[in-house]
């Protein structure tokens, strides 16, 4: 993988991060009443700031991860993408005070350790 590439790669990961933060951040804003309309939801998801931002991370994200796979094997991106998950528990924790079990934590070190093990490249 070369550094742009990586960096692509990088962006990919860091923008659906980005996306998984505004999304939770407007979903917090919105209305708890249960007995909305349909319509009134979207019209409530449309207009708070946090969930437009969020929309448009992922769509950067996907973007980046488009470009990534014209030239790099989806069997080494798509499971670095994994590596999201690790910045969204930290997310949640640092940001949104969710804890993190020691279950999660070993969770967490596994799915690092198979990143490495997919990208690392013995040359």
């Amino acid at each position: 993988m070369t550094p742009q590439e990586f960096f692509l790669l990088l962006i990919a990961i860091l923008a659906s991060v980005g996306g998984q933060f505004f999304l939770k951040s407007g979903a917090l804003k919105l209305a708890k009443d249960g007995a909305e309309s349909v319509v009134s939801h979207i019209l409530s998801i449309i207009t708070i700031p946090d969930l437009i931002v969020g929309l448009i991370c992922y769509a950067i994200g996907a973007i980046a991860y488009i470009l990534v796979l014209r030239s790099v094997n989806l069997s080494i991106v798509g499971p670095s993408i994994a590596a999201s998950y690790v910045f969204s528990v930290l997310l949640g924790h640092f940001v949104f005070q969710e804890a993190i079990p020691v279950e999660r934590v070993v969770g967490l070190g596994f799915i690092v350790c198979g990143v490495v093990l997919v990208v690392w490249n013995r040359t």
